[in-house]
């Protein structure tokens, strides 16, 4: 898929009767789908992609908690309370510390394999100090 461009699908189950004539009974859209492709660029606001942009905001890795709001309040007409506030900035914090996660594994791997702390530096975009103190963090809690 094309990450720069954005698309909505929708898979729904059919009743395709491959033996026998018994008729389903049941709800065919009890179960749907619907698969929606977002742009790693936040689209201009347009009423054809209203859904995206608004998902595009909140699932923003660049987007500050601040500006997600600001989006959702005067783009989208959403009342943003405190209780609001509170859960995009949990979100926001979530998704940071799963990135410093990942990050922290990928380093502690490079370390185990030998590499030298520069060209874990290098790779990884931190400073010697940052890597040389996650490893440290990494190494404690494996203690």
């Amino acid at each position: 898929m094309n990450m720069n461009q954005n698309c909505m699908n929708y898979v729904h189950l059919t009743n395709d009767r491959l033996l026998g004539s018994y008729e389903w009974e049941g709800k065919m859209d009890l179960l749907g789908i619907v698969l929606i492709g977002l742009s790693k660029e936040l689209p201009e606001y347009d009423e054809k992609y209203e859904l995206h942009r608004l998902l595009g905001a909140l699932l923003s890795k660049s987007l500050s908690s601040d500006e997600k709001l600001r989006i959702m309040e005067a783009e989208y007409d959403i009342l943003i309370d405190e209780s609001m506030r509170k859960d995009v900035s949990v979100m926001c914090n979530l998704s940071q510390g799963i990135r410093e996660d990942a990050s922290a594994e990928f380093i502690m791997s490079m370390y185990k394999k030998g590499y030298t702390l520069e060209q874990i530096a290098d790779v990884a975009e931190k400073s010697i100090e940052d890597i040389k103190a996650i490893i440290r963090k990494r190494e404690y809690v494996l203690e």
